[in-house]
């Protein structure tokens, strides 16, 4: 059989591009920010991860021109080799102060990140405990480690317990888990995680890449956000949403992080971050500590947009918590395609979910909020919304 013969007959884009409902790759055609223009149209961005409206600040910018200027646009090769500039080392130990941790080790992608943490630290003796909602990345790297992977029910203490109870005496362990989910937005129960790893003797790996910047006084994610910051092992994070740049990080103690340097191959091989994104990245991060305040009206434009949903009689699963990302679930794969169609025709831009993403029955429209959003931005949003989900909940396929 013909390697290709499975492209040649991958007709689903063609069906929904034949349909007019194809939701994916619009072109952006300015900057993000709380309103953009996207092929034409004048659009309210609600599906966007730049949750402290960073990426347009004049700061940002103007350190990434500045890191251009200096050092060019890329750095031709692995941090291990030539690609290891002063403004890397500086960004780590930065990041390292802010998070309260000993060290950290940047990765060119956040999606790299934890391919080069897990894979490095478990291996073909070690478990690791899964929350069936992690993110794609963090099952990738528990392939990649080639250790045993035990899925728990999402956010379900008992079922973890259970069967963390299972793994071998003699065996390592580590229970890896998003902070801030990316798709329902709701946070781990990291004081029972705790409780359970403390009981067996596991190491816990906390994904904060939506909860950087969105959790905590300061912003500093999940552990911060319930008073745990000593009992997380290893923090995982992004720089592509709170800090509008582009790259990953992990902070632990130093020998975790000097051992993952020199046994990551995602880290090893691949070329270093370019300067203009570390640059970014510590322009914002320095915001961040500058001004928490972007954190507290981050938590209110989120409360407001989920009360003024529920105040039009928009159904959400909602389970009280803070963070930006507020699912609307439409559950049919056609009626969340016609449904994100029609809030673009309306100048609402939102992301479509469906499966692999989610599983199947459980199609959503994803929205996200930046501390940059207006109350009246979204009071016209959210009468779109409503407006849209009367239109199609008729639609059962």
């Amino acid at each position: 059989m013909d390697l290709f013969k499975k492209c040649e007959t991958f007709d689903a884009v063609k069906k929904l591009k034949e349909a007019d409902i194809y939701p994916y790759f619009h072109r952006l055609e300015t900057k993000q920010a709380p309103e953009v223009v996207m092929e034409g149209h004048d659009i309210i961005m609600i599906g966007s991860n730049n949750y402290l409206g960073l990426t347009s600040h004049p700061e940002v910018c103007e350190a990434a021109i500045k890191a251009v200027e200096k050092y060019g646009s890329g750095c031709s090769g692995s941090r291990f080799l030539n690609g290891t500039l002063d403004i890397h080392v500086e960004l780590e130990k930065e990041l390292a102060e802010f998070l309260q941790k000993e060290d950290v080790v940047t990765f060119s992608t956040g999606f790299q990140s934890n391919l080069g943490i897990i894979s490095a630290i478990a291996g073909r003796t070690d478990y690791i405990l899964c929350d069936k909602e992690n993110h794609a990345s963090i099952y990738d790297g528990c392939r990649l480690s080639y250790a045993k992977m035990l899925r728990y029910n999402h956010s379900d203490m008992e079922d973890l317990e259970r069967q963390i109870k299972t793994v071998p005496d003699t065996a390592g362990i580590l229970i890896v888990t998003d902070g801030v989910f990316s798709m329902g937005g709701d946070i781990c129960k990291l004081p029972e995680i705790v409780r359970i790893a403390k009981k067996y003797g596991a190491r816990i790996m906390v994904d904060d890449a939506h909860a950087l910047g969105v959790l905590g006084a300061h912003g500093r994610g999940t552990a911060e956000h319930f008073g745990l910051e000593n009992e997380v092992d290893i923090y995982m994070g992004t720089f592509s949403k709170s800090l509008a740049s582009l790259g990953g990080y992990m902070a632990a103690k130093k020998e975790v992080c000097e051992y993952v340097r020199h046994n990551s191959r995602p880290f090893i091989f691949s070329a270093s971050i370019t300067p203009a994104s570390v640059a970014s990245a510590r322009a914002a991060l320095n915001i961040l500590k500058r001004e928490p305040e972007r954190v507290a009206r981050l938590r209110d434009i989120s409360s407001y947009m989920r009360n003024k949903l529920k105040s039009l009689g928009v159904d959400l699963i909602d389970s009280g918590e803070k963070t930006p990302i507020i699912p609307i679930y439409t559950y049919y794969n056609v009626r969340t395609f016609k449904a994100c169609k029609m809030l673009f025709e309306r100048g609402v831009y939102v992301n479509s979910t469906v499966s692999p993403a989610v599983p199947v029955g459980s199609s959503l429209l994803r929205t996200s909020y930046m501390a940059t959003h207006t109350e009246e931005q979204m009071d016209k949003a959210a009468a779109a919304i409503k407006e849209v989900l009367t239109l199609v909940k008729d639609i059962n396929e």
